[in-house]
């Protein structure tokens, strides 16, 4: 799938046009597919589709099997039946440039317990969903069920008597406001201990006692994948592929490592022991904390790497081709003891390496991966991703220093990569070359033979037109965005994950460009 010239765009389906408030997979996301057709695009790459958990990252999710919800066309269920005219009356007014999540959340929700209502669940559909899927879906939707539970009884202040229990549990090294923010954010192990320890009876009565509501968490998954794979077949049928994001960790707050927390690095009372991140680097003085628990591959290798095996198996029935964030975490990653404020005392320890790969693809075959190979690139993680043989990725941003042995200059490359103007994590383009200082611009248009007037489409041109097999620039580089359009800047919780596209944004010159390139560089 990654060994011929194709190209094609990075979206992330929330920033599609959708009269809610948010993207979803009802028909922005096909005017998007079509966009893609007529533009003579063969890939759409996306961020990862969980559902999002604390600051709306889609890398921090609250599982690695799940969709998320809010993803959900309100429009398909009114079709379906599910829902009615006189449902949508109260519908906010929402704003068609950002997602406001706090809003988006709470008018979705109310739309979707209307349509479960109205739901048979005795839909033959829905069982056999529910069956397929009992591996993951089970444990997703009680999790799910037990944080709504817990986050309504907490509404009205702390109830003292399982706060003392949490916080006897806490290690000493958290003070009393950082274990409030756990305890009011509905964190796992701020659960009753027989609760965090998944005691067989106390499982039993908790999924007695939120029956429904598990239900209708359950609900929600079967219309996510319903309506996600009804997308899927709609691109293929355009001779377009999908490409996915996987992030290399779990989320602490997640039903994965709820469920599973012999293969994550935890002590007894479910608190990470240390914590994944990076050292400071292009994007960070002080490195990035991301916080999610490390694994404990020694228990992940007993197992054969199931749990590895059906994440990627799972990801694969949703996409055609998987981008695996921070790849290098597999030959090393940097641990940071848990308390730490920033990523600045940690250590790198050896990961799984070429073992894990090995497994996945007896299990599964070929392996249709992208492997992010972005950051301080050891020869032993070079070596791994060329023993796999596994495509890297070159970021066009990153290659104007004045330097003709710069790596990311498209004359330097193999054409086993994948070239992006930049990713979600740079800024756009206009963006970039607006902040540039003046000699890396110089460099930049010189090496472009450009005024430096168009600089997204200079960029969008020199990806296409590389050797490398595959091409991938972000919407906001084709519409010719400023800074204002950056979908995250790593290191912040400012106002990240929001932006979004308007309908009639996308033009016919747009598509029009983009097919003359495609078509005058082969791909």
């Amino acid at each position: 799938m990654l060994n011929k010239r194709k190209c094609g765009i990075l979206l992330h389906p929330t920033s599609m046009p959708s009269p809610y408030g948010i993207g979803d997979l009802g028909q922005g996301a096909y005017e998007f597919i079509d966009f893609l057709e007529k533009s003579g695009q063969k890939l759409w790459q996306a961020l990862p589709i969980g559902p999002t958990g604390y600051g709306n990252s889609p890398y921090q999710s609250f599982s690695a099997f799940a969709g998320n919800f809010l993803l959900i066309s309100p429009d398909m269920l009114f079709e379906e039946g599910l829902l009615c005219e006189h449902d949508f009356k109260d519908k906010p007014q929402f704003d068609d440039s950002k997602v406001d999540f706090g809003s988006v959340i709470g008018y979705k929700t109310i739309l979707f317990k209307k349509a479960f209502q109205k739901f048979n669940i005795k839909d033959i559909r829905f069982k056999s969903f529910c069956t397929r899927n009992a591996g993951w879906l089970n444990d997703y939707a009680l999790f799910s069920a037990l944080k709504e539970h817990f986050m309504e009884i907490r509404k009205n202040g702390i109830e003292n008597s399982m706060f003392k229990c949490f916080a006897e549990r806490a290690p000493k090294i958290l003070d009393i406001n950082s274990l409030k923010d756990l305890y009011f954010g509905g964190v796992w192990n701020t659960w009753p201990e027989e609760l965090v320890k998944r005691e067989p009876e106390t499982i039993k009565k908790y999924e007695t006692l939120l029956s429904e509501e598990i239900r209708f968490f359950k609900f929600l998954q079967f219309k996510f994948f319903t309506q996600w794979l009804k997308l899927k077949e709609y691109a293929a049928s355009k001779n377009i592929e999908i490409i996915g994001d996987i992030p290399i960790f779990a989320a602490y707050d997640s039903a994965d490592v709820w469920a599973n927390q012999n293969l994550f690095e935890l002590n007894e009372s479910g608190f990470p022991i240390n914590v994944a991140g990076v050292p400071p680097d292009y994007f960070s003085s002080t490195g990035q904390l991301w916080g999610n628990p490390l694994y404990v591959w020694k228990n992940h290798a007993e197992t054969g790497y199931d749990w590895w095996i059906k994440r990627v198996k799972n990801q694969l029935s949703l996409f055609d081709i998987l981008r695996i964030d921070h790849f290098r975490g597999f030959e090393s990653y940097y641990s940071i003891p848990f308390g730490n404020p920033d990523a600045t005392c940690g250590k790198w320890v050896k990961g799984p390496g070429r073992g894990l790969f090995d497994a996945i693809k007896k299990e599964l075959g070929s392996l249709p991966i992208i492997a992010e190979d972005l950051g301080v690139i050891t020869p032993p993680v070079a070596k791994l991703r060329q023993s796999l043989n596994l495509p890297g990725m070159k970021i066009l941003q990153f290659a104007f220093d004045n330097s003709e042995n710069n790596q990311y200059l498209p004359h330097n490359y193999d054409k086993n990569c994948v070239v992006y103007t930049g990713t979600h994590d740079n800024d756009t383009t206009v963006g970039w070359y607006n902040a540039a200082d003046e000699s890396g611009r110089d460099y930049f248009r010189r090496y472009m033979n450009s005024s430096g007037n168009s600089p997204s489409w200079d960029l969008i041109r020199l990806a296409v037109s590389s050797c490398a097999d595959t091409a991938i620039y972000p919407l906001q580089d084709v519409l010719c965005l400023g800074a204002s359009a950056r979908m995250n800047t790593p290191g912040t919780n400012g106002e990240n994950w929001l932006w979004r596209y308007a309908k009639g944004e996308l033009l016919e010159s747009h598509a029009v460009s983009l097919k003359y390139l495609t078509k005058i560089f082969k791909r």
